[in-house]
């Protein structure tokens, strides 16, 4: 079952012409719903961070890993995905239902671009439900009314906030959001974070995230292990903590822990 939201405005702005996070992300996948802009940025990025293909694609394996623990092993059947990006394989919805086809998904993103292919290509399994909303995570309260439509907030929710954080540049904002939206959901919920650093690459991560702004590019900051650990206060980590995505619970191999990449992560359940 599917309940499309449509937004309110009739004549959209693609922004074709600005690069875009969602649609870089894209590009670095090897998909090909992308504009010039964005590839030109995104060769700019991997210019300086010559790994960055590498780490979206860490990004997007920690979402299936953690999708899955959170359903087989903690028993999760809702999830409020905030910050959806552009559709590829195994998507949250994906993951969750192939193993619980009645989980309920709700996706959050204010990028019309991202609404569009999402209601085409976010398909849900006829037992569970998937559903969009058009809002800004700044708004946390909007996106917390509607979801309520779909999910029962008396039961445990998994906050999906991947890649878009590292958006919010002020501290004392994204650390407002997290709260509210942490307060929201119930005992036995979690809390997914995935956010940009620069504790691998160091200064050129916060060269290439100025020379995307100055692009046109979405506001982004890069924050370290200790500012991503004070999302989590309050909250009960699970292991291994705030780790590079490409070690957060990764098979074990002959070779040794992965390389680390410059997207950290971190899951945490309320108590």
């Amino acid at each position: 079952m599917n309940k499309p939201r449509e937004s309110a405005a009739q004549s959209i702005d693609l922004g074709i012409n600005r690069p875009h996070s969602a649609r870089i992300w894209n590009y670095w996948l090897g998909g090909k719903d992308n504009f010039p802009a964005d590839r030109e940025a995104g060769d700019m990025v991997e210019q300086h961070i010559p790994g960055i293909k590498e780490s979206a694609l860490a990004d997007r394996a920690f979402l299936g890993r953690c999708v899955q623990h959170l359903v087989a092993d903690m028993g999760i059947r809702q999830f409020l995905d905030i910050g959806t990006g552009l559709p590829t394989v195994d998507n949250t919805h994906e993951v969750a239902q192939r193993i619980a086809p009645e989980s309920r998904i709700v996706y959050v993103d204010n990028d019309p671009l991202v609404l569009t292919h999402a209601r085409a290509l976010l398909v849900s399994e006829p037992e569970g439900v998937t559903t969009y909303i058009d809002a800004d995570l700044r708004d946390p309260q909007t996106i917390l009314t509607t979801a309520r439509e779909t999910l029962d907030f008396d039961k445990p929710v998994a906050v999906m906030l991947l890649g878009i954080l590292h958006h919010l540049v002020d501290d004392d904002e994204a650390l407002r959001v997290v709260r509210e939206l942490v307060e929201a959901v119930p005992s036995g919920s979690y809390l997914a974070v995935a956010h940009a650093t620069a504790e691998v690459h160091g200064e050129a991560m916060h060269v290439a995230m100025r020379q995307f702004m100055e692009r046109g590019g979405t506001p982004i900051v890069a924050r370290d292990k200790a500012a991503l650990a004070r999302f989590f206060e309050g909250l009960e980590m699970l292991e291994p903590g705030v780790v590079s995505c490409s070690r957060w619970r990764a098979e074990e191999s002959p070779w040794g822990e992965p390389e680390e990449v410059s997207q950290f992560c971190g899951v945490a359940r309320k108590p």
